[in-house]
């Protein structure tokens, strides 16, 4: 009989803890999801009583505040939830020896850039949200020599709250939609996601050698917002046209990076994940949706 693999995934029941539980992990792994009332990541005691019940293999963290417009007003919460709560299981896989796997965001750049992001170009967050993402970053990275950051952009879903579901829900009802098309980024399934995630989180249980640092990931390709709605409009068989717009025309409390494109050329090189295009992606999350309303 093989042995359990106890794996916690904090942030579990978010977009990415969602995706991660559908997905195919080998079969003597456990994922642990508690809720916040189940677990508070910002005590302490709390997390150390965890630890010392179950022996964990691994910490996957997708926790975090992700309401970026909010997060200017609510920079304390902000950085509680996207830098405390990382450094403290930081400190906690540190003790017990095992790999931490840390989600991050486009958000660290400022998107100045006229192409994709590599791992180690210049960070330069624009937003609180982002500067509290980053912070996360450089947390785990100084206390846990096995913490890998991974870095998305974009996530979408049929689980969840996220753009897709917001355009065809509003699609369903208006025949005209206007959407910003001067920001451009890498749209990225959560699915895809978990499935990366998984072959990183494995290998890094299996190899304490195994390649640690920071990570992008997201769906191959490149889209604007416009495109991103356009695309889901289209094959969601809606005729609401999409009208493009500037970001200026759009006004929000925190500013977004112009340039969200991130390069997946070294998670390809250290652990031969290679992710495909956002439109099939895409195509496959469209499809959910339609069966989820029982559509045919």
């Amino acid at each position: 009989m093989v042995d359990p693999i106890d794996i916690l995934v904090a942030g579990g029941h978010g977009q990415v803890g969602q995706a991660l539980a559908h997905a195919a992990w080998p079969r003597n792994v456990r994922l642990h999801r508690p809720t916040r009332s189940d677990l508070d990541l910002t005590g302490e005691a709390a997390l150390s009583e965890a630890f010392r019940r179950t022996r964990f293999a691994a910490v996957i963290n997708a926790a975090a505040f992700t309401a970026v417009d909010a997060a200017q007003e609510q920079a304390g919460d902000a950085f509680s939830a996207n830098a405390l709560i990382p450094a403290r299981l930081a400190d906690a896989t540190r003790r017990t020896g095992i790999p931490l796997i840390q989600l991050s965001t486009d958000c660290v750049f400022d998107g100045r850039l006229d192409r994709p992001y590599a791992e180690d170009d210049a960070t330069g967050p624009i937003s609180v949200y982002g500067a509290s993402k980053l912070a996360g970053e450089i947390a785990v990275l100084s206390a846990n020599p096995r913490a890998v950051v991974v870095r998305t952009a974009w996530v979408v879903s049929a689980r969840a709250r996220n753009f897709v579901r917001t355009i065809l829900e509003a699609a369903a009802e208006r025949s005209e939609l206007s959407v910003i098309a001067d920001r451009v980024g890498s749209p990225t399934s959560a699915d895809d996601l978990a499935r990366a995630l998984i072959t990183l989180t494995t290998a890094m249980i299996a190899d304490p050698a195994a390649p640690t640092g920071v990570y992008h990931c997201v769906n191959a390709g490149e889209a604007s917002w416009a495109d991103l709605a356009t695309e889901a409009v289209r094959l969601a068989g809606l005729r609401t046209a999409i009208v493009p717009i500037p970001a200026t025309d759009r006004p929000a409390a925190a500013p977004r990076p112009g340039n969200s494109r991130l390069s997946c050329q070294r998670l390809t090189r250290d652990h031969g994940v290679r992710m495909r295009d956002w439109r099939p992606a895409l195509a496959d999350i469209v499809a959910d949706l339609k069966r989820e309303k029982g559509a045919p």
